[in-house]
């Protein structure tokens, strides 16, 4: 077959990234082989991990289809060592990827190559590509559950191969040539969160404050926990899959953990509760981030809580900022007080991020691929 773009990300349909979001808004008009995911870290004798080595395998027996009818990318699940500070494994992979994509690929060239992962650097130049796009959404020198030094290595090498940089955060471009990098901010699948729609059954009465996403090392649990001491009347429902230890969380009475749920019934909780919630610790990966809830929060309405971090820029007026459990029980206090008469109403939130869409984003980086 003919493809036009071959694109190396996370596992597809397992989490709603900024990728596999711009991706989706290519598919009706390129077609695309999606990768999935190329280990980032050595794994551990874990039950979290051996878990995902199992479905991995079991991935390897799956045959896709190409997308026209689901608008879904052509998936190849590769078969690659998981040591990306191994050498060795390096030009094993090199050469497991090449012999298992050259079929895919057949005879086509001129296609571009996008990686959003460092570890994809050994087969660029090697799958006839015209150009490499690199799409950096994370600090993966301080991103959580990675293996820092040997993948921060991978990707300047892969920066120095790559055509184009595209950086979701100014400072995450900051890293990169200035000549080859731009900066796409993330955005917002807008109708899905702004659409009115029922509230969840599991959703507690309120008043509620909530965050969806993943608990890991940069959730400030200390902090979720001494807010919610403070407003014991309060219910704090998180939602997502945790990869680290949170008994501290569910001891709480007042604190309930969800577990992960399918990313389009998220906004009947975040267009039900009275808060949505960003408590992220201050560290290099979240002053590198450029999350995805925030702009969804926005979508659906909801006042937001949060701590401080550069990607606020442009959405201060908008949330309430605090460092400690104190300030945030005083914003969480001040917007029950205010649910009939915020100084900020929902449809305020809703419109700042409205021309924020994924199609829109889309939109901007059609041009410029095109060019390469």
């Amino acid at each position: 077959m003919s493809i036009d773009m071959l694109v190396f990300g996370e596992d597809w349909g397992q989490h709603p990234s900024s990728t596999q979001h711009l991706i989706k808004q290519m598919l009706h008009e390129q077609e695309i082989v999606w990768v999935n995911s190329l280990g980032l870290r050595r794994p551990r004798l874990n039950s979290r991990d051996l878990k995902r080595a199992w479905h991995k395998l079991w991935a390897l027996r799956e045959k896709r289809p190409i997308h026209p009818a689901t608008l879904t990318p052509h998936l190849v699940n590769p078969l690659a060592l998981p040591f990306p500070g191994s050498a060795t494994a390096r030009r094993v992979n090199s050469q497991l990827l090449t012999r298992t994509l050259a079929p895919v690929i057949g005879q086509s060239r001129g296609h571009l190559l996008w990686t959003s992962l460092p570890s994809a650097v050994d087969v660029v130049g090697k799958l006839g590509e015209r150009a490499t796009v690199y799409y950096c959404g994370d600090d993966f020198a301080a991103l959580d559950g990675v293996d820092h030094e040997p993948v921060a290595r991978m990707e300047q090498e892969l920066a120095a191969k790559s055509q184009l940089i595209i950086a979701a955060s100014s400072k995450l471009a900051q890293k990169f040539p200035a000549f080859k990098t731009m900066t796409l901010p993330h955005g917002v699948d807008y109708d899905l969160f702004a659409t009115p729609c029922d509230a969840a059954s599991d959703l507690p009465t309120g008043p509620v404050a909530g965050f969806y996403g993943a608990i890991a090392g940069w959730f400030d649990q200390q902090l979720m926990v001494a807010t919610a001491r403070k407003l014991p009347h309060w219910k704090f429902i998180l939602i997502g899959p945790a990869t680290v230890d949170t008994s501290v969380l569910s001891a709480e009475p007042n604190v309930q953990l969800l577990g992960p749920k399918p990313h389009d019934e998220l906004p009947h909780y975040s267009q039900h509760w009275d808060a949505g919630l960003l408590p992220f610790k201050d560290n290099q990966q979240i002053a590198a981030c450029n999350p995805l809830k925030l702009r969804e929060y926005l979508a659906a309405g909801s006042p937001v809580v949060t701590t401080e971090f550069p990607a606020l820029e442009g959405y201060r007026d908008l949330v309430h900022t605090g460092k400690s459990a104190s300030d945030f029980a005083q914003a969480l206090n001040n917007i029950h007080d205010q649910h009939h008469y915020q100084q900020v109403t929902r449809q305020q939130r809703q419109a700042r991020v409205q021309s924020e869409s994924w199609t829109r984003r889309a939109d901007e980086l059609k041009d410029i691929l095109r060019a390469l």
